[in-house]
C-alpha cells in the first residue's frame, strides 16, 4: 500500500472527482479527512471509503474560509495524530 500511515486531506471530498480521490487514497492505505462544504455529501463519501475497508472522517468546511480550514486541518490532528 503506497499511502499506508499517511493523512491525506481531500477539499470538496463529497462528490466528482474529491469523491474519487478520497476512495483511491483510502484504497491505498491513507488515512482520508474528506473536507466538504455538503455535510451529507461528506459523510456519504466516508460511508463509502469503510464500506471498502479504509480509515475516513468527515469535516464540514468552506475551505475559503480561514477558521474552517484551521477546524479541518484541526481535526485531521486530533483524528490521526
Amino acid at each position: 500500500m503506497r499511502l499506508a500511515d499517511k493523512v491525506c486531506v481531500i477539499t470538496g471530498g463529497g462528490s466528482g472527482m474529491g469523491r474519487v480521490a478520497a476512495s483511491l487514497f483510502a484504497a491505498q492505505g491513507a488515512k482520508v479527512v474528506v473536507a466538504e462544504f455538503d455535510a451529507n455529501a461528506g459523510e456519504e463519501t466516508v460511508r463509502l471509503v469503510k464500506d471498502a475497508g479504509g480509515q475516513a472522517i468527515a469535516v464540514k468546511a468552506d475551505v475559503s474560509k480561514e477558521a474552517d480550514a484551521q477546524a479541518m486541518i484541526m481535526a485531521a490532528l486530533r483524528e490521526y495524530s
